[in-house]
């Protein structure tokens, strides 16, 4: 009985590869519709910011943008107008468009495998590019106030948030290699 039950554990990589494809596809699709949120666009702006990779998108980078954050359900005119002419939000729907199309190409992988092999790769990017976060923004941290517990290791819910691409990282990876392994078996049988 041990056994057998041990048996069908094993055997549930394929069903977990399922999950895993699901979750990016589920994950990427829902997030990248909420850039185009104000909201949503608002919170990322430490981010982009920060980035030496991306803070060219805006007009006025750090450290201007502590001036004119929105807490998250709070939208106060005069920095919503700040955000606009930042780009902040023209930034936020481009980037919910690249993000909804990686995970509708992810889902597509049994009719498109070489375009959501592609996508899945762009994904394993995306997450490096989010995990440099911890490194370039200085929200990801918890700031010195007055505890005694501040900086590394101690994530803010930035950083918490960020920190989790570590898995994603590794389920664009399995599903890279998932979609890779459709592509060629469907090139053996022709």
């Amino acid at each position: 009985m041990k056994n057998s039950i041990i048996n069908s554990i094993a055997n549930l990589d394929q069903f977990g590869k399922k999950v895993i494809r699901l979750g990016i596809v589920v994950v990427f699709f829902w997030i990248g519709a909420l850039k185009f949120f104000t909201y949503e666009a608002d919170g990322i702006v430490p981010f982009v910011a920060n980035s030496p990779f991306m803070s060219f998108f805006y007009t006025h980078p750090s450290p201007e943008y502590k001036k004119h954050m929105n807490k998250e359900g709070e939208l106060i005119a005069a920095n919503h107008q700040w955000n606009t002419e930042n780009n902040t939000y023209g930034f936020s729907k481009g980037l919910g468009v690249f993000l909804v199309t990686l995970a509708i190409f992810v889902a597509l992988y049994k009719v498109a495998p070489i375009p959501s092999m592609i996508a899945s790769l762009l994904i394993g990017v995306v997450t490096l590019g989010t995990l440099s976060f911890l490194i370039t923004t200085p929200e990801s941290w918890v700031p010195h106030l007055t505890d005694s517990d501040w900086g590394f290791p101690y994530l803010s819910g930035r950083g918490r948030l960020v920190i989790k691409d570590l898995v994603i990282l590794g389920g664009a990876i399995i599903t890279m290699s998932d979609t890779a392994r459709v592509y060629l078996s469907r090139q053996k049988n022709k």
